[in-house]
């Protein structure tokens, strides 16, 4: 991870799934982010968005469960704004991953809390839960008003998707957008010192 955090995209804060497809993202210089690079950064992902317990441990078969997931909504989501139907195998996996578990949380109990609705499974069995929730949230988005809004970030190397709030927004970030118009800026300028 890099010392400094990019902002969440448009839309990643309201979809748990453009969250997690956005959790790995090129950057400029070859470097790539990967917050789910070990299984201790995939639990704090998953606890930070309340999707599982804080005493919760992933072992690397769940972190990699975790990552493939994110590698078929990314398919997914690309298809979404490329026009393009989505591959088979990507719509299976999706599925599978839908009715694998109940998508609801139990109901429990303690003397603190009174009842309270949790995930109320083992370790393996709560990242398939989680990954319930964060599928249904990419289905409810793929067949909802906000799909066309679906984009990718329009400056390259950045390949984080995004919703866009207005027509005109192309970037994931401020920091994004500010790469492409400095990029411009030199172009121009560039070219008004070879016209001379």
């Amino acid at each position: 991870m890099s010392t400094i955090p990019l902002p969440p995209a448009p839309g990643a804060t309201e979809h748990i799934s453009l969250a997690l497809a956005d959790s790995a993202v090129m950057l400029p210089g070859g470097r790539h982010e990967d917050e789910l690079d070990s299984p201790a950064a995939a639990t704090t992902w998953l606890v930070d968005r309340g999707l599982a317990p804080e005493d919760t441990e992933l072992l690397e078969y769940c972190q990699n469960q975790l990552a493939d997931l994110r590698h078929q909504l990314r398919a997914l989501f690309a298809a979404q704004v490329d026009g393009t139907p989505p591959e088979r195998s990507v719509l299976e996996h999706v599925n599978r991953t839908l009715t694998r578990v109940p998508s609801a949380p139990l109901l429990h109990h303690d003397a603190n809390r009174g009842l309270y609705r949790a995930p109320g499974h083992p370790v393996t069995q709560l990242v398939e839960h989680s990954m319930a929730q964060i599928v249904e949230d990419a289905a409810a988005l793929l067949t909802g008003e906000d799909a066309s809004s679906l984009a990718r970030c329009g400056a390259p190397p950045c390949d984080r998707f995004l919703l866009r709030t207005h027509a005109r927004r192309h970037w994931c970030s401020t920091r994004c957008g500010d790469r492409v118009r400095a990029a411009r800026a030199y172009e121009r300028r560039r070219s008004v010192v070879h016209e001379r």
